[in-house]
């Protein structure tokens, strides 16, 4: 039972449990609606409230005052962080005290001011905005229009600009700063150097406008906007480089040669402590590090451009690219060059020498050797040093120089050395052996260098010209064949040992002509009985030393020639330029030649002169050689007395060819058909005929025939003349040297007539015809005419007594 009571108990409790929790969950239930109902019906009285007041209606009157919204500074665009003031003003508002009602209605926690100043805006700022004001709880005015404020979410950056990027010398660059976006109130903050820096001054740059400024330094610039109260600034703008780069060479040599060492520096201009790296380019193969000096040793591949630029290491901002430099490498070594004003150092006296480097360059300096070039570089005790690259000495000796550049130094090629002599008091004299002024070509002579005093001494010899100093070098010189290469100055010194050398001696000087010929004169031309002909025989050029040989010309009608015979009693020659000829009664010819020295030089033969005998009076002066066709020609007559004669007649070949009163037969250009024999006539008396030949004159002419049938007519011709030739020596061996003279008429086709030269003065072959009962001359042009294949026949007549012996 108790058992049952206990359970029924617990059944009874359960079920007060469960009713319980019913009534808690509907009372629950029942707040939870009448909130929702109550707080439903406020938001309709608010909402109707609202509108209310938005019509007017319901919520009070309105004041006539109207109002407006002001935006303190007015800026279009707001930027994040920056400080504004929106004011409310009341027109006409007077003493009334107003509060103000804003939307949004973030603004309207009371008290509710006429002003509102944000210090730090946001994007959440941006909106509409407008306001009214209230005079007590029930009037108010209508609310303002809206002003639209917009806030941009980042700070602005200023941006730099330069009309050109680095500064010229003497130039300047002008800087130009702006804010974008753009915007309006903006003042300009200037910077050089770090950003941290203090703003440029006027003291700095040249303020042209705001905004725009000048400079001429250069540096590293920057600048940036600000604007209001407390100024707001922009983010700055990215730098802008007016440094300028320039590449510097170290040392400043214009040429470097190859094997020196140089320095290429790139400077930054106005860089000032700024930390720089460089880059370097160049049109050589050379590669560098980014470093501001570049140590080079010159090669062959180091010639070129060369330009730099400087990156700045924190703002990683660079400079333009320099000018170029141009590096112009010579591959060889240079060498010094070494002069003296003198080689012969007098008594008390001295030498100035001077060292110079070929091609000429820069920035030597220069370094003496006497002696070794190992020797150690001349001081002031060994010389006296007048300037870089000039010294005077005193003492002989053998000196070289060398220059020197650089660091380490640089050298060119030792120089050719120089002998510095001392001079001794001997005195050099030249003689010439034999002692002639003038010297033939061909002719032996000696050139001696004679040193007075100075017979005991070991002498070695100088001369100039200096051909004469191939070693060993003689006192004298034997030239045995003297051309026109020997003449000249000559003069010699002496030298005692390798520094003691006598002074030049005086000069002597030697002319070497071409070998002379005499000329031959004879008087008188014409024998008259029991005459003597006197021979003059002159050496043309000024000369001395000659001794005279006197020859007659004797004619070899074998060779067509005539052999030279000494006149008796001159076999050794004669001191006398003259020699006379006693007996001589027939016509004859005449040269003569000059020898002197040992052995003996002869001159070339005189051209023949000739004595006249025979009872002619009268003689026709013709050409002697061939005339060519073309030329012109002039034959005239003249007397045994010279005389030229005028109203002659001229007979060619016997026909009369010029019968007036003119002196001279006058023929402008010759032809083959004026070939012939020509004599002429004067007052009745006649001339021996004379021959004139004419030779013709080969021409290139253009011609079908081929070649062989030329060179076989040309040698049928020429075969042809040595069978005429052939057929008249046999005839001649035939006869006897010695004929009777036939009438002219008879005489023409068979012997060549006699031949007088235009001008007996320069001319001295010739041959005459001459009359009488004397024997016939013959001689032909000697062997020295006979290559120009001039025959002059030359015929006389020999005595009566020759005539009764053939």
């Amino acid at each position: 039972r108790t058992i049952s009571q206990k359970q029924s108990s617990r059944a009874t409790v359960s079920v007060l449990d469960v009713k319980m929790g019913h009534t808690l969950l509907c009372v629950l239930g029942l707040f939870l609606l009448n909130t929702l109902l109550y707080g439903h019906a406020e938001g309709q009285d608010d909402e109707q409230k609202r509108r209310a007041e938005d019509s007017g209606v319901g919520t009070g009157p309105t004041v006539p005052n109207r109002v407006v919204v002001t935006l303190q500074p007015n800026w279009p665009q707001i930027f994040s962080g920056e400080t504004f003031t929106l004011k409310c003003e009341i027109e006409g508002g007077g003493n009334t005290k107003w509060t103000y009602e804003w939307t949004p209605a973030k603004l309207n926690i009371p008290p509710t001011y006429s002003e509102y100043r944000i210090s730090s805006a946001t994007e959440s700022h941006s909106g509409d905005y407008r306001c009214k004001g209230r005079r007590d709880s029930y009037s108010s005015t209508e609310w303002s229009d809206v002003i639209t404020l917009t806030v941009l979410s980042h700070r602005p950056k200023a941006e730099l600009r330069a009309d050109r990027r680095a500064i010229p010398a003497g130039g300047s660059v002008t800087l130009t700063c702006s804010v974008k976006p753009s915007s309006s109130g903006w003042k300009y903050f200037w910077y050089r150097g770090e950003k941290t820096s203090e703003p440029l001054t006027t003291q700095d740059a040249v303020f042209l406008s705001d905004g725009q400024i000048r400079v001429s330094q250069g540096g590293l610039y920057w600048c940036r906007g600000g604007r209001g109260d407390p100024v707001y600034y922009t983010e700055y703008s990215d730098a802008v480089v007016t440094n300028r780069a320039v590449v510097t060479l170290q040392p400043n040599w214009p040429e470097i040669y190859y094997g020196e060492t140089i320095t290429l520096r790139c400077e930054i201009m106005d860089g000032g402590d700024t930390e720089w790296e460089y880059e370097w380019t160049t049109s050589s193969s050379d590669r560098f590090p980014k470093q501001s000096d570049q140590v080079i040793s010159a090669t062959i591949y180091s010639g070129g451009n060369y330009w730099c630029k400087g990156k700045h290491k924190k703002e990683l901002f660079s400079t333009e690219w320099s000018d170029p430099i141009t590096l112009t490498l010579s591959a060889r070594r240079p060498k010094a060059e070494l002069r003296a004003d003198r080689r012969d150092i007098p008594a008390g006296g001295s030498v100035t020498l001077t060292c110079s480097v070929k091609p000429s360059s820069s920035g030597w300096k220069y370094f003496w050797y006497r002696g070794e070039k190992t020797s150690e570089p001349l001081t002031t005790q060994d010389a006296v040093f007048l300037s870089d690259g000039q010294i005077r000495v005193s003492q002989e000796g053998l000196y070289w120089c060398r220059g020197g550049r650089g660091d380490p130094v640089y050298y060119t090629e030792y120089s050719h050395s120089i002998r510095i002599n001392k001079i001794i008091p001997n005195r050099a004299i030249v003689t010439l052996q034999p002692i002639w002024p003038q010297i033939f070509s061909g002719e032996t002579f000696t050139v001696r260098c004679e040193i007075e005093g100075g017979r005991d001494t070991k002498w070695t010899y100088e001369w100039t010209p200096a051909k004469l100093n191939t070693p060993p070098t003689n006192s004298e010189y034997r030239i045995s064949r003297a051309t026109e290469s020997h003449s000249g100055d000559y003069r010699c010194k002496g030298r005692r040992d390798s520094y003691f050398t006598t002074r030049w001696s005086d000069v002597i000087t030697v002319t070497v002509s071409d070998k002379p010929q005499p000329v031959l004169t004879v008087s008188p031309s014409w024998l008259s009985p029991a005459d003597s002909v006197t021979l003059n025989c002159s050496v043309k050029d000024p000369s001395a030393g000659w001794t005279f040989y006197w020859y007659k010309a004797v004619p070899k009608l074998a060779d067509n020639s005539y052999s030279d015979e000494l006149l008796p009693g001159n076999s050794s020659g004669t001191e006398q330029d003259s020699y006379i000829v006693h007996g001589q009664t027939h016509t004859a010819g005449y040269k003569c030649r000059a020898g002197r020295g040992a052995p003996v030089y002869y001159t070339q033969y005189s051209e023949p002169k000739f004595v006249w005998s025979g009872d002619g009076d009268i003689i026709l002066v013709s050409p002697v050689r061939p005339v060519t066709e073309g030329d012109s020609v002039s034959l005239s007559c003249k007397l045994r007395t010279e005389e030229l004669v005028s109203d002659v007649f001229f007979y060619r070949n016997g026909e009369l060819i010029q019968n007036d009163t003119r002196r001279e037969l006058n023929i402008s250009a010759v032809s083959k058909s004026d070939e012939g024999f020509y004599k002429c006539q004067h007052s009745g008396k006649t001339s021996p005929q004379s021959w004139m030949s004419v030779k013709a004159v080969t021409r290139p002419e253009s011609s079908s025939f081929p070649v062989p049938f030329i060179v076989g007519l040309v040698c049928g011709i020429v075969l042809i003349i040595l069978l005429l030739l052939l057929y008249r020596c046999r005839q001649s061996k035939d006869s006897c040297f010695i004929r009777p003279i036939q009438s002219d008429s008879t005489n023409r086709g068979s012997a060549t007539n006699h031949v007088v030269n235009q001008n007996e003065a320069e001319r001295a072959e010739y041959s005459t015809l001459l009359h009488g009962d004397t024997c016939l001359y013959e001689t032909i042009k000697g062997s020295e005419d006979t290559e120009n294949g001039d025959t002059c026949l030359y015929e006389t007549i020999k005595g009566s007594e020759d005539t009764e012996n053939g």
